[in-house]
């Protein structure tokens, strides 16, 4: 269900929309918020990513030498996924997608929705995150 104003989107994002994700506000074109989920005893980092309509992060991919890699759990709202060369995929509350390490991506909300994932960082040896080009404004809207 597509969400344009915030307050109501904020009833159904059962897992609170956070902060302003300030740190990462350089690779994302739009504001998104975090609300994370766990810390650092759990081992595994789960957080709440919120994009307001339009917001997507930068292409990116997660390295790794082994394991690695990202799951999304759609929990609210619509948006997009698309892999390097691949059609962009629609994003629902109860869709997950599971992201291999060392692939090309970007994530975030369709033009005219809220939307909020889980975002799972998947285990691994000598992971990173490297942050690529946004997302063209013209490849987004023909979406």
């Amino acid at each position: 269900m597509k969400f344009q104003d915030a307050k109501q989107f904020e009833e159904v994002n059962v897992f609170g929309m956070g902060q302003p994700n300030d740190a990462y506000a350089a690779y994302f074109t739009g504001q998104s918020f975090l609300n994370p989920l766990t810390g650092p005893e759990a081992g595994l980092h789960l957080s709440n990513v919120t994009f307001e309509p339009g917001c997507r992060n930068n292409w990116h991919v997660h390295h790794a030498k082994s394991g690695g890699g990202q799951i999304l759990i759609c929990t609210a709202g619509e948006g997009w996924y698309q892999e390097e060369g691949k059609a962009a995929v629609a994003l629902e509350p109860g869709r997950v997608i599971v992201i291999p390490a060392n692939v090309k991506h970007w994530h975030g909300a369709k033009a005219d929705s809220w939307f909020s994932h889980i975002a799972m960082e998947v285990p691994g040896e000598e992971t990173s995150t490297q942050w690529l080009e946004p997302v063209a404004d013209k490849e987004y809207q023909e979406l």
